[in-house]
């Protein structure tokens, strides 16, 4: 099966193709620009999973062939007087089938926070406050705060597995009659 995941980002492909692993056979991950039509720095679930479904839609679209599209969206999560890091995935089908999992979510330390107050992107934050270069394509937040125990593609990747659900089990969410 084709899947087309709505970025070029090799941390993105990385974490569809381990989200999905052998879960529905075969399958190839192939990446395609796409927009989210959100602000660049996502605030909030719900602009989050609307910019993941942005992008799902727009992949599935641009790849005719494709049998699913999928869409990874990072976004920063105000709770209480803190900015969380998180991510949500959209996966939907050519029936309009829609699968959404979020990952789990990490307290950004308050110079990030800060930083995306003011307007900047969570990773333009992290590599200023953790003098990195690009980090959203290498580890990214999660990897950063983590020290490495948990890397972008793989605090991604479940989530991809989690929004799967809806297609592994479409007897129990949509029987028939």
């Amino acid at each position: 099966m084709l899947i087309a995941v709505g970025s070029r980002n090799p941390v993105k492909l990385a974490a569809a193709r381990a989200g999905f692993g052998d879960s529905l056979g075969q399958v190839e991950v192939t990446g395609v620009e796409a927009a989210s039509d959100v602000a660049a720095q996502p605030m909030g679930d719900d602009d989050t999973i609307r910019g993941a479904m942005n992008r799902a839609r727009a992949a599935l679209a641009a790849i005719p062939g494709a049998g699913l599209g999928v869409g990874l969206e990072g976004g920063v999560v105000p709770i209480g007087g803190a900015l969380y890091s998180c991510a949500w995935c959209a996966i939907i089908d050519r029936d309009g089938r829609v699968g959404l999992a979020s990952t789990g979510r990490c307290e950004l330390p308050p110079p990030v926070a800060d930083l995306i107050r003011g307007g900047m992107e969570l990773g333009d934050a992290d590599d200023l406050v953790f003098g990195r270069e690009n980090s959203k394509q290498g580890e990214g937040a999660v990897g950063l705060l983590t020290r490495g125990r948990i890397d972008r593609a793989s605090f991604y990747a479940p989530a991809v597995t989690m929004a799967l659900v809806r297609f592994l089990n479409d007897e129990v969410f949509a029987p028939k009659p």
